[in-house]
């Protein structure tokens, strides 16, 4: 939800079976535009956990191009840093673009995580290449809830909502 464009919605789907990661989203590369990628997984650590997933995949509809990225994540006790860093190289005039997002996590009790976010993307308008905010979630058993509010106080401020859904 944007203050300064129109509110729109955005769908990521991921399955992962052992190490094989794929994922789908729709609206977010670009509005009108959806993307499919192949990933493969690796992750360890007992007292630091970790997990790297490289993926590969491209886009298509308002935007097109063949993208390269990384997700991954590190945890600690109660503090967890997750970063998803992509970028996508365009077919035609526009250059090319880093899109990332990061979260910097604390799980003060088991079902709620607060922390502070920021992304790079062009998705809406805004002078404001990066951005950032805070963050909670609520998660009650395979079901999460998040909010999201970006460039607290200005005129460029972005709030999403998240729903996520594992089974």
């Amino acid at each position: 939800m944007p203050r300064e464009s129109g509110d729109y919605l955005s769908g990521i789907f991921i399955a992962e079976k052992s190490q094989l990661h794929l994922e789908a989203r729709a609206n977010y590369e670009a509005k009108h535009s959806q993307s499919a990628f192949l990933g493969w997984s690796f992750s360890g650590g007992e007292t630091v956990q970790f997990k790297a997933t490289p993926i590969v995949g491209f886009v298509w509809g308002s935007t097109h191009g063949v993208i390269g990225g990384l997700e991954a994540s590190v945890a600690y006790k109660k503090l967890d840093y997750y970063i998803e860093a992509e970028y996508l190289d365009p077919n035609g005039a526009e250059p090319g673009y880093l899109y990332a997002w990061s979260e910097l996590g604390y799980r003060p009790i088991e079902w709620l995580r607060l922390g502070l976010v920021a992304q790079r993307t062009r998705i809406y308008g805004g002078d404001r290449d990066l951005q950032r905010g805070g963050f909670f979630q609520v998660t009650v058993r395979k079901v999460t809830a998040g909010f999201y509010w970006f460039n607290p106080g200005s005129h460029e401020q972005v709030a999403i909502l998240s729903l996520g859904v594992s089974f």
